[in-house]
Formats: structure tokens, C-alpha cells, sequence
């Protein structure tokens, strides 16, 4: 690749447009660095409430698209299918990014990397901190992504699909907290209903694993078949793991335990650290969900 690599900003919003200015501004006001801003995109996933007026406020440097809505999944899949940079930059509307972030991560896209994380600032509707320290990311606006290794995993249900290149060594972690990550009563993740936020991430989780196994017969560019196997058999056991907490949470001990000799097969077959069983396994001895649950507030992946 001549020159710096090109950088695609995509905002996805569904009825955030009282936050939407601030997210677009944070890539329209970025530091200069080794890198390209290619483009700034909106996809407005059918916003009922100021997005579109929000929108037209920046028309002279942001592209907009707006359609009816088509749910996360698919607007985080457009984000890679409708730009045109050589990395991929997700933001959800309700985010926004630090002045530096594109200039630190353009510093890692070299060599093999094809996907980069970061830490955040966790904060609550209003931007004020809600935390002392930084936390880890890999949610959606802490991601930076190689758009045609991407490509290869579409459609993405969740921005965990992406997290399949970091666990092919193809990935770096930055610890510098380069994005605001709000936490409020509005945010799409339901963390107060019992299990719901679990299930929805083991079905994440599931559905990654087979896609990986029907890559097996024609593998990328970034994996062979054998690290193929070994990527789906953790994410199949992250799913295990998410239906353990959830069985938890819901009060079903009997169903957590019948979970644990699946999870601890599949660590096996990933070569993962057994840690995470024990945790899972101590838990269910215990009687105790590992995950508090909390009333208005967005739940981090876990990976």
C-alpha cells in the first residue's frame, strides 16, 4: 500500500441525534498523524427523532445514509460494505472519539495487524466520568478494523465477529483510553432482565463459531484452517460460558451445571486458559452469578 493508510470514520445512529454532533465532530477534529481521513459516514438506521437535521448540519463533510431501519447487526455490516477506506473506524452515535485516536492507532496498522483495540473513558448521559480509571474496550467504538479482513466475516451480527482476527495474532491492544463510552438509560444493551444481555452474546458467539467451521474449506488470508478450528472452539466456548452466567442469573443452577462439561471441552480443543472454566465452575458451586446486573447501563463484550 503507497502513501498513508485511508481511514473510514462510520457512525451508526438510531435515534441519537442529541448526541450525534459530538460524535461527529470528534472525527471531523481529529490530530493530524500518519494516516488519511477518507471519509466521515452516518448511517442513519431509520431515526425518527433531530438525526436527520443533525446531519444536515455537517452535509459539506459527512456522508450520509439514511434508510429504514434494519437493526444493529446490519448497520454495522453496511459500515464496512459502504466505505471505501482502508480501515474501518466504528462509532456508535452516543460515543464520541479522543483527538488522538486515529493519529495513536495509525501508528500500529503495520506489518500484520489487521485489527486494533483500545481502552476507554466510561462516562454517563451528560459526558461526565463515571469512573476513575480507563477501561478496557473491545465494543464497537473502540475497535479499528482492516476493512478487507473484514470482508471476509460479514455478515457481523455484533462487533465480536471482528475479535476472530485479533485471536488469529493478526490484532493489537492499545491501552491508551481513546474513546468516551457513555453509559445511559436509552443505550440499546438491556443489563437489567436476567440472562438477556448473556444470551444474546452466546448466540453472538455461536454464530461466529460456525461461520469460522464453514471457513475451514477455503480459508482467508489471515488464518489457515488449523487456527480456524482453534478460534471457533473459543468462541463456541465463550457461548458456554455466556449460557453458564446467564442459567445463573436466571436462578437455574441445575442448568448452569449441565454446561460446565461443555465449556471445559471446548477450552481444551481452543488451548485456552482454564481460568475462565474454574470462574464459571466456582460460580455455579457457589450459587452465584459472576455478572452484577444494573439498571440502565451498557454491558462491555466479552471476549
Amino acid at each position: 500500500m503507497s502513501g498513508p493508510p485511508r481511514v473510514s470514520c462510520v457512525i451508526l445512529c438510531h435515534n441519537y441525534g442529541r448526541y450525534l454532533d459530538r460524535a461527529i465532530t470528534s472525527c471531523l477534529e481529529q490530530e493530524p498523524g500518519n494516516f488519511s481521513l477518507h471519509e466521515v459516514i452516518v448511517i442513519d438506521d431509520g431515526s425518527s427523532d433531530e438525526t436527520e437535521e443533525v446531519c444536515l448540519r455537517h452535509k459539506d463533510n459527512v456522508k450520509v445514509i439514511r434508510r429504514k431501519q434494519q437493526g444493529f447487526g446490519q448497520t454495522l455490516t453496511d459500515a464496512f460494505l459502504l466505505s471505501t477506506g482502508d480501515w474501518v473506524v466504528p462509532l456508535d452515535a452516543d460515543d464520541w472519539f479522543h483527538p488522538s485516536k486515529l493519529r495513536t492507532c495509525a501508528e500500529a496498522m503495520m506489518g500484520e495487524v489487521l485489527f486494533i483495540e483500545h481502552w476507554e473513558h466510561v462516562v454517563d448521559s451528560d459526558g461526565n466520568p463515571m469512573l476513575k480509571e480507563p477501561h478496557p474496550g473491545g465494543n464497537t467504538s473502540t475497535l479499528v478494523v482492516h476493512r478487507n479482513a473484514a470482508l471476509s466475516l460479514l455478515p457481523a451480527s455484533n462487533e465480536i465477529f471482528f475479535h476472530a482476527l485479533r485471536e488469529a495474532g493478526r490484532g493489537i491492544a492499545l491501552r491508551d483510553p481513546l474513546t468516551f463510552y457513555r453509559v445511559h438509560p436509552r443505550s440499546m444493551t438491556d443489563r437489567s432482565t436476567p440472562g438477556v444481555s448473556q444470551d444474546y452474546r452466546a448466540d453472538v458467539c455461536f454464530a461466529l463459531s460456525d461461520r469460522l467451521r464453514a471457513m475451514y474449506e477455503s480459508p482467508p488470508e489471515w488464518a489457515s484452517a488449523r487456527q480456524l478450528r482453534r478460534i471457533s472452539w473459543h468462541f463456541r466456548t465463550l457461548a458456554f460460558g455466556h449460557k453458564v452466567e446467564s442459567a445463573m442469573q436466571r436462578e437455574k443452577r441445575l442448568s448452569a451445571m449441565l454446561l460446565i462439561p461443555g465449556m471445559l471441552m471446548g477450552t481444551l480443543r481452543a488451548h485456552d486458559p482454564i481460568a475462565s472454566w474454574l470462574r464459571s465452575l466456582s460460580s455455579t458451586i457457589a450459587g452465584r452469578p459472576l455478572v452484577r446486573l444494573a439498571t440502565g447501563q451498557r454491558q462491555q463484550p466479552h471476549s
